[in-house]
């Protein structure tokens, strides 16, 4: 059964460069990690209220920074066992760079996929 994670990252708005030469970096690291099914970094660029919504209309663009900016790390993998060992490589190479970017310790999303 496919097994993903959803990780937020809350990147400080002087290393959003810094962070994302480093998530670039890591790409080409990550891909090649065995069961990777599906790998997606989002930045957070829109915001959606209720008005909106019942009336159709696109989310508004957010254009100041007011604490941090966020990311979504989306990876999925063929196993859970997979997953596991992607997520050591990485501690064992790219995370403490990336921890240096955060304002605070990231979340971790974990389950398997529904549909």
């Amino acid at each position: 059964m496919p097994f993903t994670e959803i990780c937020v990252y809350q990147v400080k708005p002087q290393k959003v460069e810094e962070f994302e030469a480093l998530m670039t970096e890591a790409r080409g690291f990550l891909e090649t990690r065995e069961g990777l099914l599906l790998l997606r970094l989002v930045k957070r660029g829109y915001r959606i209220d209720m008005d909106q919504i019942r009336e159709g209309l696109p989310p508004h663009e957010i254009r100041r920074i007011v604490k941090c900016v966020k990311y979504l790390l989306y990876w999925e993998f063929d196993s859970k066992e997979s997953y596991g060992r992607a997520q050591k490589d990485l501690y064992s190479t790219f995370w403490k760079s990336i921890e240096k970017c955060l304002i605070a310790p990231h979340d971790k999303y974990l389950g398997e996929i529904l549909f």
